[in-house]
């Protein structure tokens, strides 16, 4: 991926939770073209490594490693700042990627009707811990690593969160509500951040990507070809006016700025 954006990230340290994925890895691609040392942070040790190998692997002037850290514990998110901090030093800029959906908190049908199957998982039966687990993956999974790495943040130049909101937030869509919610919470809690640090030098801001193909939306919007659409990601096609669904480069321009 040839950068074709001018910012200079040189010296500067960007930590990204959620980093074994299609998008956040993207990110951390983008800004090493940049010049940055980026810390990938992921659950899955693997994933994430192997993200960091292929940026390393590149001919850019940042360098990656790859972190495990659970955003849903504390301890785990402490260790993982301590691994970066020792390999980098403090963190300039925060990326709180880390988010998704899960099966427990989705309905099977989009609008309520009288006469469905008695199979049906309908609103009234969704499972409360599966609700719970949606909103602290995203909510809690963006606070908590917040919390750790802005602590040194303070009065760092150029010290910047991004969160990981989207559409979503704005026009929910059916059978999530949990994740919809969730997102929404994402897009306050960064305008509220960005009260509560305005005097401490760092900025807060979010980006609410619209649809593109990632591991965890893949199954719900394909056949298991990965071709053929399925009748959700018709619908999602047949409502977006460019007809396709979006890149994970073409959020790279609002990301870096």
């Amino acid at each position: 991926m040839a950068n074709q954006f001018t910012h200079d990230f040189t010296g500067k340290t960007v930590v990204l939770t959620g980093a074994g994925g299609v998008l956040v890895s993207k990110f951390a691609e983008a800004f090493a073209q940049a010049g940055a040392n980026v810390a990938l942070l992921d659950l899955n040790a693997d994933a994430a490594q192997a993200r960091a190998d292929e940026i390393n692997a590149l001919d850019i002037p940042g360098k990656a490693i790859a972190v495990a850290c659970n955003v849903l514990e504390i301890d785990s998110i402490k260790a993982a700042k301590e691994a970066v901090d020792a390999e980098f030093g403090g963190t300039d800029v925060l990326v709180n990627g880390a988010g998704g959906n899960n099966p427990r908190a989705t309905t099977d049908n989009e609008y309520h009707e009288l006469d469905l199957p008695e199979e049906t998982k309908t609103f009234f039966d969704l499972d409360q811990s599966g609700v719970e687990f949606v909103f602290n993956l995203n909510f809690l999974g963006t606070l908590l690593p917040t919390q750790i790495f802005a602590k040194d943040m303070i009065e760092r130049e150029g010290a910047n969160i991004i969160n990981i909101s989207s559409m979503n937030a704005f026009t929910p869509l059916t059978k999530i509500p949990a994740y919809s919610g969730a997102k929404s919470a994402i897009s306050n809690f960064t305008q509220w951040l960005a009260v509560h640090f305005a005097h401490g030098g760092v900025r807060a801001n979010a980006i609410a990507p619209g649809f593109l193909v990632s591991n965890q939306n893949i199954d719900m919007m394909f056949e298991a070809d990965h071709k053929t659409l399925k009748p959700r990601g018709e619908k999602i096609i047949n409502g977006t006016p460019m007809g396709r669904f979006g890149e994970p480069e073409e959020l790279l321009g609002g990301l870096l700025f």
